[in-house]
């Protein structure tokens, strides 16, 4: 089931299925800034990823002895939520452990995804809470898939991401789909990464952050631009579908990653996982910036 919330700017459909944002809407322009979903190039919009960012090797991982099976990027953005509360630019949609998550997942949790308005601003919030009674671990993360608007003059590849502070990052190898963390290095992420289809012809761009970082998404011939502001996330991933292509292009906050290639498997030692203790409270976040609003 579907959901809106909206103020003066802008109009923004949220579903049950997985608390996905499915849509993203100008009010007055009607421009649609979230990609659509093709299924025969991608068929999601902006999905969350939960208790895992990316693949395990060998889409399995161990804990205290057992093995569990679990696919790319979790289970959530495939789980129905429900609706917690929702006001007129306000939804907060809530998944909680249950018989199913437990096949794949030993721990009892619930995740709670909060979306507010705030003029042009889409505010998207993780809170994550262990209801356990050990230590629960976790990634989490954001897959919000943007439109390229296009026509006879506009193409693809006259639109880049640009880092804010324009300082070097640490770029992360993906041979997919899995890290080579002993191939990383700085990458000179000042400059602007101008967007083509070749770009992910590796897959993702995989970057750790340093502290508050934000990442925008512009046209060189347009105002078109799009900020995704992150005061704390670790990693960043930087995407779009190869070989099949498509005008669009995702930034993805993270708060996990992909296995690496030597990953031992076991879920204790997965690099870039949260580690909640029982009973307490993870919150986390990042919010999505329109500053083409008409």
């Amino acid at each position: 089931m579907d959901y809106q919330i909206k103020n003066n700017n802008l109009t923004v459909t949220i579903s049950n299925q997985g608390a996905e944002v499915q849509s993203i809407k100008d009010n007055k322009s009607g421009r649609e800034y979230i990609w659509q979903a093709n299924p025969d190039v991608w068929g999601r919009h902006a999905p969350v990823l939960f208790p895992i960012v990316g693949r395990l090797k060998n889409d399995q991982y161990s804990y205290q002895g057992k093995v569990y099976n679990l696919g790319q990027h979790g289970f959530a953005r495939d789980s129905v939520f429900e609706v917690k509360e929702q006001g007129t630019d306000y939804i907060s949609l809530v998944l909680k452990s249950n018989e199913k998550t437990f096949l794949v997942y030993p721990f009892a949790f619930e995740l709670i995804l909060n979306y507010r308005l705030d003029q042009n601003t889409v505010r998207e919030e993780f809170i994550v809470k262990n209801l356990d009674n050990k230590t629960m671990i976790f990634g989490i993360g954001g897959h919000p898939g943007f439109n390229l608007p296009t026509d006879a003059n506009i193409h693809k590849d006259n639109y880049y991401f640009k880092f804010s502070p324009a300082i070097n990052h640490i770029k992360i190898p993906l041979k997919a789909p899995l890290l080579d963390w002993e191939e990383k290095s700085e990458d000179d992420t000042h400059r602007l990464l101008q967007i083509s289809n070749l770009m992910f012809k590796d897959d993702a761009w995989v970057f750790e952050l340093k502290d508050r970082n934000k990442v925008t998404l512009a046209c060189n011939k347009n105002a078109y631009q799009v900020d995704v502001a992150m005061d704390n996330a670790p990693y960043v991933g930087l995407w779009s579908q190869y070989p099949t292509t498509a005008d669009y292009a995702c930034i993805e906050p993270w708060w996990g990653i992909a296995d690496t290639i030597d990953a031992s498997g076991n879920l204790e030692d997965k690099k870039g996982m949260n580690h909640l203790p029982a009973g307490e409270t993870w919150k986390n976040g990042f919010n999505i910036t329109f500053h083409d609003i008409n």
